[in-house]
C-alpha cells in the first residue's frame, strides 16, 4: 500500500532501520514524505568503559540522520527523552501528539506496546519500546483526535487530526501485512550500516537478508517486513 504522508515513532537511533526502512525506502522513492520521531537520546547505546553518554547522544543523532538521508526521510524530530528512561507520560503523548497534528499522516507506524519477549524466549523487549508504543496508542486515541485533549497545541495552530491508518512492526502470528523489499533491502542494509557505534563489525547484512527471507516466506516474497494494521478510518472521497 502507498502513502503521500507517513510519521514512523520509535524509541532509539537504529529502531526504525531494523523495523521497517525496507518499507519506508519503498514508500519514500515512490514519492511519499516520511517523516521520523526517535523519542530518546540514545545515551544508552554502548556498555563500554569511559563512554560519555552526552557525546554518544551526540553521536547517534548523526547517525541517524545520516540513515534519514540514505532513506531519503525527510527529517527526524529527536525528543531528547535519557536512552532507558522512557514512560508513557502525558508529556511524550503531547510531544507525540504535536507530529502528528503537524505531519498529518496518512499512516503512522509505531512499536508494538505489548510485546514482551519473542516467540523463541531468547530476547525480552526493550521497555522503552513499549512504553513509546503505549503512549501511541493514546496519541491515536483520544488526543491527535480530540480537541480538549492538549488545547494549547491550539494555540501553536495545530488542529486535532484522526489518524486513519496504524502499523506496528511486529514477527508473530498477529501479521496480516508483508511488504516486499526485494528492491529495497539493499537499502535498508545500508542505513542500518549507519549506526557504526552500534553495528561495530557485526554481519548485519547476512542477518537482515536471513531474517527478511523468513519475513517474506509465508507471502511468498524473497525479502520483506511484515505488520499488524489497523483502519481506524474510511479514505476521505
Amino acid at each position: 500500500m502507498q502513502f503521500e504522508r507517513a510519521l514512523v515513532v520509535f524509541a532509539h537511533p537504529d529502531d526504525a532501520e531494523f523495523g521497517s526502512a525496507g518499507t519506508v525506502a519503498g514508500w519514500t522513492r515512490a514519492g511519499a514524505q516520511v517523516t521520523y520521531v526517535c523519542v530518546t537520546d540514545g545515551s544508552a547505546g554502548s556498555n563500554d568503559e569511559g563512554v560519555v553518554r552526552d557525546e554518544l547522544a551526540k553521536l547517534r543523532q548523526a547517525e541517524q540522520e545520516a540513515a534519514c538521508d540514505v532513506l531519503g526521510v525527510e527529517g527526524c524530530v529527536f525528543l531528547g527523552i535519557v536512552d532507558g528512561m522512557v514512560e508513557p507520560t502525558l508529556g511524550l503523548r503531547k510531544s507525540i501528539t504535536r507530529e502528528v497534528r503537524r505531519v498529518r499522516p496518512d499512516v503512522l507506524v509505531v512499536p508494538d506496546p505489548i510485546r514482551y519477549w519473542d516467540e523463541s524466549r531468547r530476547y525480552i523487549n526493550h521497555p522503552d519500546h513499549r512504553a513509546v508504543g503505549q503512549a501511541c496508542m493514546a496519541v491515536v486515541n483520544p488526543d491527535s483526535s480530540t480537541r480538549p485533549q492538549f488545547p494549547d497545541l491550539l494555540d501553536e495552530g495545530l488542529e486535532p487530526f484522526e489518524i486513519r491508518h496504524l502499523w506496528i512492526p511486529t514477527w508473530d502470528s498477529d501479521v496480516d501485512t508483508y511488504v516486499d523489499i526485494t528492491d529495497t533491502i539493499e537499502t535498508k542494509i545500508e542505513a542500518l550500516r549507519c549506526h557504526k557505534s552500534q553495528i561495530h563489525d557485526w554481519p548485519v547484512d547476512e542477518w537482515i537478508r536471513e531474517r527478511a527471507h523468513k519475513r517474506g516466506a509465508p507471502a511468498g516474497m524473497e525479502f520483506a517486513e511484515s505488520f499488524k494494521t489497523f483502519k481506524l478510518r474510511e479514505e476521505e472521497r
